[in-house]
């Protein structure tokens, strides 16, 4: 068992903002000045958040019971919670907007739904939490990023960039808590690495499968230009994703927690360009 964490090591209150966005027919088909394949990663990602964002408040509050005697980390998980339904919110109505393109959103959404009933199936609650820490490290990182790259949004529709942004700084914000949750719950080294290596391999797996559908939808599944657009902006591009998988492998070090990622700066300037 890894060492007991306290929940005052980190965040000790979450702001729940009620927010909604103007994600709709005035946003361009490819919202990201144009970029295609870089649009679809994007919109590739928001597919999987509604029901991914249930799963994770599901696999926290089944755990409730480990945190009673920790009132800090009680209202934590009560605050992710809500931030993350907001988050389901927005993001159903953002895949109403690709449905509305003529994405096979449904397709891929019950895709989605299927690993998940499969893991709730098949895994023990732990287990299940273990997979909502690590893809929790996952969302955090890549929202890391997007606060402090801006290089990564930019000549992005505006409607766009703000719901991306908030998304990103409301994940770092609660980075900590499932992990949190499930230290208490006796969760150890190595069941979250083994965990962490399969909830990889499945997330990206999919990850390529609906990127390829999205853009075979555009007409580009065969186009090299789009393909290697889309890796120059992932892993090229000054301010790309490629420190993602840098921060990722943090994960498997021992005595590794989500806060050891410095995320307050990025938050702190999001809230004032945001007034949130």
């Amino acid at each position: 068992m890894e060492e007991a964490c306290s929940s005052m090591n980190g965040t000790q209150t979450l702001e729940v903002r009620n927010l909604t966005f103007a994600t709709g027919a005035d946003v361009p088909r490819h919202w990201h000045g144009g970029r295609r394949s870089v649009t679809r990663f994007l919109d590739n990602l928001s597919i999987f958040f509604p029901e991914g964002e249930r799963f994770f408040v599901m696999s926290v509050q089944a755990h409730r019971h480990v945190v009673e005697n920790d009132p800090v980390l009680r209202k934590l998980v009560r605050d992710f919670c809500a931030q993350e339904g907001i988050h389901g919110r927005e993001h159903r109505r953002y895949n109403d907007m690709l449905r509305a393109q003529g994405l096979p959103v449904d397709e891929m959404e019950q895709s989605v739904v299927r690993i998940l009933k499969r893991a709730k199936r098949t895994l023990p609650p732990r287990t299940q939490l273990a997979v909502t820490a690590a893809l929790e490290h996952f969302t955090a990182l890549m929202g890391h990023l997007i606060l402090a790259r801006p290089a990564l949004l930019e000549g992005a529709h505006p409607e766009m960039v703000a719901l991306w942004r908030w998304h990103a700084a409301e994940e770092n914000e609660h980075k900590a808590v499932a992990f949190d949750v499930y230290r208490a719950a006796g969760g150890n080294y190595a069941e979250r690495s083994v965990i962490m290596l399969a909830a990889t391999a499945v997330f990206w797996a999919k990850v390529l499968e609906f990127q390829t559908r999205m853009m075979a939808e555009d007409g580009d599944a065969l186009s090299a230009r789009e393909w290697i657009a889309l890796v120059r902006f992932l892993f090229v591009e000054p301010g790309g994703l490629q420190e993602v998988w840098r921060l990722w492998a943090d994960w498997f070090r021992p005595g590794f927690h989500p806060n050891d990622i410095d995320s307050a700066g990025a938050i702190a300037a999001w809230q004032a360009s945001a007034g949130a």
